[in-house]
């Protein structure tokens, strides 16, 4: 099961930042008990959209050479407004620092121009052949998958 939070990418310079939507339906099951009579979007779930717009980001800037993107710390979360259904969550990230493997990005969550969650994360990106060259087929497999979700998520038009 995949398990996506990011509706669009709206904006991307490959190495620097990207913008990303999520939009909140008040299908998504979760929302039945976080809280009954007053849904909203959990902290843990902005915080799980802000990775992976950031995992978007370094995919694309890395030619998706890398299988696995993953969250190392979370640094300074703050959550400062509610979520709620029928919103959408404006993503965005920025790119503080890269060293090999390991970036640090700056992002954030806004509705309606005001803030409601924002971090410092750092993330780390791999394949699993590195450790197992056994597996180097997985990284293809998973490379290819994020391609193609990609390409639903940041359609580029014909010729570009």
């Amino acid at each position: 099961m995949r398990f996506s939070l990011i509706d669009k990418i709206t904006e991307l310079q490959p190495g620097e930042s990207i913008q990303a939507v999520k939009n909140v339906s008040l299908a998504e099951e979760y929302l039945q008990d976080h809280f009954p009579g007053f849904p909203i979007l959990p902290g843990v779930l902005m915080v799980e959209a802000m990775v992976q717009t950031c995992a978007w980001l370094m995919r694309a800037s890395e030619q998706f050479q890398y299988s696995t993107v993953l969250l190392k710390e979370a640094k300074a979360v703050k959550f400062n407004n509610f979520v709620s259904p029928g919103k959408s969550l404006e993503l965005s990230a920025t790119v503080v620092k890269k060293e090999g493997a390991l970036w640090t990005l700056k992002a954030s969550g806004n509705v309606g121009g005001v803030n409601a969650v924002s971090a410092r994360l750092v993330m780390v990106q791999s394949n699993v052949a590195d450790q197992h060259p056994q597996l180097k087929n997985a990284d293809e497999t998973q490379t290819n998958a994020m391609k193609e979700l990609f390409a639903v998520l940041y359609p580029q038009p014909a010729g570009t």
